[in-house]
């Protein structure tokens, strides 16, 4: 093993005050040229994974993305952390613009994001047992100033979520998919991360243990003070863990609000058919619950429909929505939809009862 190297960051930034903004994304965009020829290639199209992306998280909260697979959440969660380059937007961090930066002044960023990948195994270095994995982190950043507080660090997160001391010699391999997973949450928190990004955690877990995996993760935020950017297309667990929900569409968030009013008053037409398609363990709620089915399928990004993306699919579609992009406007205190419905004045007031009504 590698001698600890270096000392503890001393220009860590101090913890501000709870409920205040740590990160807002404005007009995120991520595109991707698709390319044709060898010799000369040229660009004959592009992709819009990410489109125009607004949102920003509260210190100590939980915001879920949700969304079809291929609607950008993923790419949406990259992007934040710079995994994936940006083609133009902000994302503010702590006050900090980090959308240009690069090389040191991006690595020390990176410190206090940190991500929690889908797959628990494969996000695993199989040829490093669990000390070393949890420790690696801490020699990249110097986040050790000796060997006795390397181990120590280690021993603490290696307790910190649920794992046994005897285990630290054991490879990825030896482990349950849960505790792999648990594995790659201690080595994010490795280096004491102000935000975790967690793109869909527990979708590759037995439901029995997505559940111990996210109180988990709700213990340490109690515990931490933590801020989770929380990716995920299973609407139960969505509801579990989130404070505030944004629901994405072929590259946008058409609608985000609270978790508690989401779930009982969806507002866009997507959102309904959503949580339609949801299956629900009471067959009497099951049978008697109104249906919002989706017509036709998801639009390439390649070439998404003009005006509102969800309009082909809609059922309550009128003119405007053909033509015109929505404004993401308030809708009542607390919600933001991007839907002609609440925005345009032309629908009737029937047909917009019916949609809320769905």
């Amino acid at each position: 093993m590698p001698a600890p190297v270096s000392t503890m960051p001393e220009d860590a930034p101090a913890t501000a005050s709870p409920g205040e903004v740590l990160l807002n994304v404005e007009n995120l965009k991520v595109h991707f040229p698709v390319m044709s020829g060898v010799l000369r290639p040229r660009r004959i199209a592009t992709i819009q994974a990410v489109d125009g992306v607004s949102f920003d998280l509260r210190r100590g909260e939980t915001l879920s993305i949700v969304g079809e697979s291929g609607c950008g959440k993923s790419t949406t969660a990259l992007a934040v952390l710079r995994l994936q380059a940006l083609t133009s937007g902000r994302i503010v961090f702590d006050g900090e613009d980090i959308a240009g930066h690069g090389g040191r002044r991006l690595r020390t960023v990176r410190r206090r994001m940190q991500m929690v990948f889908q797959d628990p195994y494969g996000s695993l270095n199989p040829r490093m047992t669990l000390h070393e994995i949890i420790g690696e982190p801490l020699l990249v950043h110097g986040f050790a100033r000796d060997r006795a507080q390397y181990n120590a660090r280690i021993a603490e997160l290696i307790d910190l979520v649920g794992l046994l001391p005897d285990m630290a010699t054991r490879y990825p391999h030896e482990f349950s998919g849960g505790q792999r997973q648990r594995i790659g949450i201690a080595r994010a928190l490795a280096l004491e991360p102000d935000l975790l990004i967690c793109d869909e955690p527990v979708s590759a877990l037995d439901v029995s243990i997505q559940s111990q995996i996210l109180n988990l993760f709700l213990d340490l935020q109690e515990r931490l003070g933590l801020t989770y950017l929380f990716i995920s297309h299973n609407l139960s667990v969505v509801r579990h863990i989130s404070d505030r929900v944004a629901v994405m569409y072929l590259g946008r968030i058409v609608e985000i609000a609270p978790a508690d009013e989401l779930f009982a008053n969806p507002k866009h037409p997507y959102t309904q058919a959503l949580m339609a398609a949801a299956p629900v363990a009471d067959p009497g709620v099951e049978v008697a619950r109104p249906s919002a089915v989706m017509i036709g399928e998801v639009p390439s990004p390649r070439n998404p429909p003009s005006g509102c993306r969800f309009h082909p699919r809609c059922p309550h579609a009128f003119a405007p929505c053909s033509t015109i992009d929505p404004a993401f406007d308030l809708v009542g205190p607390t919600s933001r939809v991007a839907c002609h419905l609440y925005t345009t004045p032309t629908p009737s007031h029937d047909l917009v009862e019916a949609v809320k009504n769905a």
